[in-house]
C-alpha cells in the first residue's frame, strides 16, 4: 500500500512515526523544496527520537491508495492542488483537521466516494521547533455513510501499524462532538490564555465555555445531527479526563503569536448562524476578541 501524509507538524509527527516503520508499506511525506531543505538541516524529533522519513515534491511520481491529510486547515486548497498528480481512481482521503468543512471541500475536488469522514481526537501534542512531545493518547476516528469498504481498508491499516482508531455507529455526531470540543474548549482556552485544567476551576472561563457550547448545540439541532442533546455531556466528559496541564492546540498558537483556526471554529459557527437564524454572540465575541490571529 502507498501512503501519502500532507503536515509533519504535532500531529502528523505521531502519525508519520507509525507508518515509516512498517516495512510493507511505502510512506512518503509531500514536502515542497524549502521544507525539504529543512528538514534535511533540521528534522523532526518525536519524544527525543529523530524521524527517518522519505520526503517527495508535488513534481515527482507516486499513486497514493491513501492521503492523510494533518496540515492546518489554512493550507487545506493549497495541498489539494499540490496532491493532484498522486491521485488515482482508488485513492482513500482521510483528513485529521479540525472543523466540520475539510471532508466536503475535499470531496468537491475529488469526489465524495474518495473521502472518509474522520477526525483525531486525543491529547495535545505540544511543539518545540522541530522537536514534538506527546504522552500517546491519540485516536484516529473515521467512517462512511455509504463506502464501507474504504473503511475496512483503513481499518485493516490501521491494524497493521498499530494506529489507534474508533469507527463509530454515528460518524456525523462524532463530528460535531469533536467540532463541539474545538468550538467551546479550544476557544476558550486560547482567549482567556489558560490549561485545561484552569479552566474548569476558573468561574468566568468555565460559563464562556458553556456558553460556546450552548451555540453548537443549537446550530447542532438546525443541522438535524443524531442526539445533538448529548453532545454536551460527552463533551464535559472527555474534558474533565484531560491533564490538568492540557494546553490546546489554539492555545499553543496564541502563545507562540500563530495564526489560529478559528476561522473554522468561530468563523464556522457564525455563518451557520445567519444560516439557521440562530445568534450565536460568544463565537462573535472570540472573532473580535482574537482577530489579530485570524
Amino acid at each position: 500500500m502507498n501512503v501519502l501524509l500532507c503536515g509533519l507538524g504535532a500531529i502528523g509527527a505521531i502519525y508519520a512515526d507509525k507508518l515509516s516503520k512498517s516495512g510493507d508499506i511505502d510512506f512518503c511525506v509531500l514536502v515542497d523544496q524549502n521544507r525539504k531543505n529543512l528538514y534535511a538541516q533540521n528534522p523532526t524529533f518525536l519524544n527525543g527520537c529523530k524521524l527517518n522519513l522519505r520526503y517527495i515534491l508535488s513534481s515527482e511520481d507516486f499513486s497514493a491508495d491513501v492521503i492523510i491529510i494533518a496540515t492546518k486547515n489554512n493550507d487545506l486548497l493549497d495541498v489539494l492542488d499540490s496532491v493532484k498528480g498522486f491521485v488515482n481512481d482508488n485513492t482513500i482521503f482521510l483528513s485529521l483537521l479540525n472543523g466540520i468543512t475539510s471532508e466536503k471541500i475535499i470531496a468537491d475536488r475529488y469526489g465524495q466516494e474518495k473521502v472518509l469522514l474522520s477526525y483525531y481526537i486525543g491529547h495535545s501534542a505540544e511543539r518545540d521547533g522541530r522537536n514534538i512531545f506527546h504522552d500517546g493518547v491519540n485516536t484516529i476516528v473515521f467512517g462512511s455513510k455509504s463506502n464501507n469498504d474504504n473503511v475496512l481498508k483503513i481499518k485493516k491499516l490501521f491494524e497493521r501499524v498499530n494506529i489507534n482508531y474508533e469507527i463509530p455507529n454515528d460518524i456525523e455526531h462524532s463530528l460535531w462532538f469533536k467540532f463541539m470540543v474545538n468550538v467551546a474548549l479550544n476557544q476558550t482556552t486560547a482567549l482567556y490564555k489558560i490549561t485545561v485544567g484552569e479552566m474548569l476551576e476558573n468561574e468566568d472561563a468555565y460559563q464562556f465555555f458553556n456558553n460556546l457550547i450552548n451555540e453548537v448545540e443549537k446550530v447542532a439541532i438546525a443541522e438535524n445531527i443524531n442526539n445533538s442533546h448529548s453532545l454536551r455531556d460527552e463533551v464535559c466528559a472527555f474534558v474533565n479526563s484531560m491533564p490538568y496541564d492540557s494546553k490546546t492546540s489554539m492555545l499553543q498558537d496564541v502563545l507562540a503569536n500563530r495564526k489560529t483556526e478559528i476561522s473554522t471554529f468561530a468563523g464556522t459557527m457564525v455563518e451557520l448562524g445567519k444560516k439557521y437564524k440562530i445568534d450565536v454572540p460568544y463565537n462573535n465575541l472570540v472573532l473580535q476578541k482574537l482577530i489579530n490571529y485570524f
